[in-house]
């Protein structure tokens, strides 16, 4: 699975208001829009936490004993790096305004492309 780097996409990683009219303009309803980049955004989710942890498995260390601590400097580079992401539900939503994502209804098999740019 190849993995995004959101880090260099031109995001806004605050929320920012929008008007929710504008979501239903390519499904026609706005509640099915708002159902594709919820689970658009779990699955973004997912995909971060995987990243983190594979990431994070380099510095697990066993020790006998659980009260000492290691701090480690690229530990905290590495927080710091997921910390300043925008959240998932923001690159979702970005993927969903630029055409990035399709789905399809379960009851049919035609795909629906959210593509802005035809």
């Amino acid at each position: 699975m190849k993995s995004t780097d959101y880090k260099k996409m031109k995001i806004d990683p605050l929320a920012i208001t929008r008007n929710p009219s504008d979501f239903d303009k390519e499904t026609n309803n706005i509640y099915q829009s708002v159902a594709v980049m919820s689970k658009r955004s779990n699955q973004i989710s997912i995909e971060l936490k995987d990243e983190f942890m594979e990431r994070s498995q380099e510095f697990a260390q066993v020790a006998d004993n659980l009260e000492e601590v290691f701090e480690n400097r690229e530990q905290i580079e590495l927080a710091k790096y997921f910390e300043q992401l925008p959240k998932p539900t923001v690159l979702a939503i970005n993927e969903f305004e630029t055409g990035e994502i399709y789905f399809r209804e379960p009851d049919s098999t035609e795909i629906v492309n959210v593509n802005k740019k035809s």
